[in-house]
């Protein structure tokens, strides 16, 4: 199954670069970590008025596996929930 994982804007307290670079390590070592980004600069279209995706997400993570509570897990360990915020988990639709 693969999974995005939606990184949002409200920890308690900031996190460190260091804690990244663990967190990264431990997701590619993992073999489930798909990719990822940090989210900048959004744009909204169309007519309709919609939230600012940037007042809450600061960016995503893919993961894949079988195993959903080997990725639980892992997030256990993530910057944004040592920090007391929050990522929500989305599965994505089979190819």
């Amino acid at each position: 199954m693969e999974y995005i994982i939606f990184i949002h804007n409200n920890t308690d307290k900031k996190t460190a670069e260091e804690q990244w670079h663990s967190f990264f390590s431990l997701a590619t070592d993992s073999g489930m970590f798909q990719g990822g980004s940090e989210i900048y600069n959004s744009e909204a279209m169309g007519s309709k008025i919609i939230p600012n995706i940037m007042d809450t997400i600061s960016g995503f993570m893919r993961f894949e596996t079988s195993d959903k509570n080997k990725l639980l897990s892992l997030l256990d360990k993530h910057p944004v929930i040592i920090a007391g915020g929050s990522l929500e988990i989305c599965e994505m639709p089979k190819r």
